[in-house]
């Protein structure tokens, strides 16, 4: 139990040290522009060594876009609890609800950062990089549920591939408005689009 406090006392000591170099990172980043700072300058704001900042980074991406990587998770958690005679789209749709949480509880924050992503080529492939590794992990969750028997692995990737499309848009939209629109909206709107025939949808629940 020792030896549990601990880890746990050194994860949480961890986890806000590796907050912390973010905010630092995050902040050099918005004043000098991402291209033109370096892992040296990252390090030397934050008044460690180079080493040492490589060691909660690998990259001064990682420093901007290592939040996603909780994200997956938590989206995979809230899919599987989810009613299991929900439609699969329906259930991906409130499933995203968990990341739509972040943008709400600090709007400006997330929208400068979402912006910084955005308007960065090097940080926009590194995020959809990011993204594209939860998708193993919810087509396993839509695999667990008992929605829509019979569905192909490639079906099950095709809904999440075009659920995070529709998340990624709706955040695309929601920043050029400077986080004026609704986002959960913005969501609703995209998932709308994309939603299979009514008939379709009974006959999965069925």
């Amino acid at each position: 139990m020792i030896e549990a406090a601990r880890t746990s006392t050194r994860d949480i000591a961890r986890a806000a040290v590796r907050a912390e170099l973010a905010q630092v990172a995050f902040d050099l980043f918005m004043r000098e522009g991402f291209d033109k700072v370096t892992i040296n300058d990252l390090a030397e704001a934050a008044g460690v060594s180079r080493s040492t900042f490589l060691r909660y980074f690998g990259t001064k991406e990682d420093a901007v876009v290592s939040a996603l990587d909780a994200q997956g998770d938590k989206v995979a958690d809230a899919l599987r609890a989810r009613p299991a005679g929900e439609d699969d789209w329906t259930a991906l749709r409130r499933a995203l609800d968990a990341v739509i949480e972040l943008y709400h509880q600090d709007r400006a924050g997330t929208l400068a950062t979402t912006r910084l992503i955005r308007d960065t080529p090097a940080l926009c492939a590194r995020h959809l990089e990011k993204q594209h590794c939860w998708r193993p992990e919810l087509v396993q969750a839509l695999a667990e549920r008992t929605a829509a028997p019979g569905s192909t692995e490639l079906a099950l990737s095709v809904r999440v591939a075009a659920a995070l499309d529709c998340l990624n848009i709706a955040v695309d939209h929601w920043t050029a408005s400077d986080g004026r629109l609704d986002l959960v909206e913005l969501l609703d709107e995209a998932f709308t689009a994309l939603a299979p025939p009514r008939d379709q949808v009974r006959g999965a629940t069925e």
